[in-house]
């Protein structure tokens, strides 16, 4: 091979390894045929058992020889391939090449060093149940003595709704508590019941600290996940009265991100509350409960200044969860509609500064952005990354998780504040928004 030949392939196996879309490599492919058989691990990414076999057969030494760019074995390059990932080669195909490659001699706990973003190592195991995401390739390494506990094959299985490969590795029975417990909240990253429910069931202890401060119960409170998850968590034991890394307790933080129906499904199993301070009168609002709220204002009336401070995190929260009416009493208290969240949530995707009402718009609550409006919120203001509410309502019922909230409530909402439809670019994906924003252009 000659050293264009090299690097034609290297560019070749690059394109066509770990995430991101095919089109690079099937163009390059499409330009240089000759590099499907060029080497074993061409053959091997391709899945052609094969040639594969072949190489073999001429040298049992090639099952484990490196190529550029991630001075990997042919193994590696299979189980990272697109060409599996987006099921362009029948899977029984990869199935018999990686079986080739075990039985002459890959390693199943091989990888590659990552220098990117996040350096270190990224093995076999990380690429089939990780990244591909594929259940029998995983099972199949973990037969040749891939190692369960791969910290990226733990992180990175549970990101997916179908969970075959991450059952894989827990049922080997070896992947230790603190790795179940990662899973288990790498699970609420996913809203996925199913899979939390597996993991709980088979002995991931909902009480184990992953890092310091770190618990599922909180985590499953910081993604905004549904009641059905928490006494879900509940059910197998979480405890509720555990602390976070800023010293709240589950209870207190569900008040703090305005879960009025945690703390009344709490109150309901007979767990008392315990909220203190100013907590209690967060509580009282998350539950919407004018009654507490007037009492305890009675007796503590320097609650509202203590909590004045806080005011921008509280409405983002309450914003995320949806929780208008608990809104409604935040601002009553004096907090000001259009105080900024300062730090924002890469994990929601809200930048830095954001209002309550970007939020509102961007999590699909037309009653919360309705709400917002009414009380003073600016309408048309861009947050960080120059989206308008306006901007974010669209892309909430064309580009979220959250698209079976999608209704054009928010966008009439915020039109008949006066929002500017013409930022917006038609069609939007969305048939029931698209006409009321040709109309509002229009005038």
């Amino acid at each position: 091979m000659t050293d264009e030949q090299a690097q034609i392939q290297a560019n070749f196996l690059r394109a066509a390894s770990w995430y991101g879309p095919i089109d690079e490599a099937e163009a390059i492919l499409s330009a240089n045929p000759w590099l499907a058989k060029s080497s074993i691990h061409t053959a091997a990414l391709l899945g052609d058992d094969e040639t594969v076999k072949d190489f073999l057969t001429q040298d049992a030494a090639n099952a484990t020889i490196t190529a550029k760019p991630l001075d990997a074995n042919a193994l590696v390059y299979l189980c990272f391939s697109k060409y599996l990932a987006y099921k362009k080669r029948p899977e029984a195909n990869f199935l018999k090449a990686a079986t080739a490659l075990l039985d002459a001699g890959a390693d199943a706990n091989s990888g590659f060093q990552n220098t990117g973003e996040y350096p270190g190592f990224e093995g076999v195991l990380y690429g089939a149940a990780g990244v591909l995401q594929n259940a029998a390739l995983t099972q199949l390494l973990l037969d040749h003595g891939a190692d369960p506990n791969d910290n990226e094959a733990c992180y990175h299985s549970p990101e997916t709704w179908e969970n075959d490969a991450m059952k894989a590795i827990v049922n080997t029975g070896k992947v230790t508590p603190n790795n179940l417990t990662m899973m288990l909240i790498r699970k609420h990253d996913f809203h996925d019941y199913e899979g939390v429910k597996f993991l709980l069931e088979y002995g991931a202890d909902p009480n184990l600290e992953w890092r310091p401060g770190f618990y599922p119960i909180h985590h499953a409170l910081m993604r905004a996940n549904s009641l059905q998850m928490i006494e879900l968590l509940l059910d197998h034991g979480a405890d509720p009265n555990v602390s976070n890394g800023h010293q709240l307790t589950a209870i207190a933080h569900a008040a703090c991100q305005g879960r009025g129906d945690i703390l009344k499904m709490l109150r309901k199993r007979g767990i008392a509350l315990n909220l203190q301070g100013p907590l209690q009168l967060i509580g009282a609002c998350a539950e919407d409960d004018a009654e507490a709220i007037k009492t305890i204002l009675q007796q503590e009336p320097d609650f509202t200044d203590k909590i004045k401070p806080h005011g921008g995190h509280l409405l983002a929260r309450f914003a995320t969860n949806g929780n208008a009416a608990g809104i409604g009493h935040l601002l009553d208290l004096g907090i000001d509609v259009n105080t900024p969240f300062a730090q924002g949530d890469g994990y929601w995707e809200i930048p830095q500064n954001s209002l309550a009402i970007h939020i509102a718009a961007w999590r699909g609550f037309p009653d919360v952005v309705k709400l917002l409006i009414e009380r003073g919120s600016k309408a048309d203001v861009p947050d960080a990354k120059g989206n308008t509410p306006l901007m974010l309502a669209v892309r909430a019922c064309v580009d979220s998780y959250w698209t079976i909230r999608r209704s054009p409530d928010s966008v009439i909402v915020l039109l008949k504040a006066g929002a500017d439809a013409n930022r917006i670019t038609l069609p939007t994906g969305y048939d029931a928004i698209d006409q009321i924003l040709k109309e509002a252009q229009n005038n």
